[in-house]
């Protein structure tokens, strides 16, 4: 697999850069009931190959993703978290003390 391979599969879903597993298999799954020849109108079997090819990067692309538990990273993807953590002893604003 190459980036542009990656950056093609995307393109496919049409999904940003920035994206999650949830995302990916939610859009393969409307791409389908789109596009299959068995179960739309819409039936496009060239299409429904390049759906195909593109989930298999994609999956293959995360499958092999290396997962950060770090208190860092997981303040990085809930930031509410990390300012709850800071300001959560502060009194309320305007209030005197």
């Amino acid at each position: 697999m190459t980036f542009e391979d990656l950056e093609a599969a995307l393109t496919e879903f049409d999904l940003p850069a920035a994206t999650s597993w949830k995302k990916i298999r939610a859009r393969h799954r409307e791409l389908v009931r789109r596009y299959h020849p068995d179960k739309s109108e819409q039936a496009d079997e060239d299409k429904i190959r390049r759906i195909n090819a593109a989930y298999k990067i994609l999956s293959e692309y995360v499958g092999d993703y290396r997962f950060d538990f770090s208190r860092e990273q997981f303040l990085d993807q809930y930031p509410e978290e990390r300012l709850r953590e800071q300001f959560w002893s502060d009194k309320p604003w305007g209030e005197n003390v």
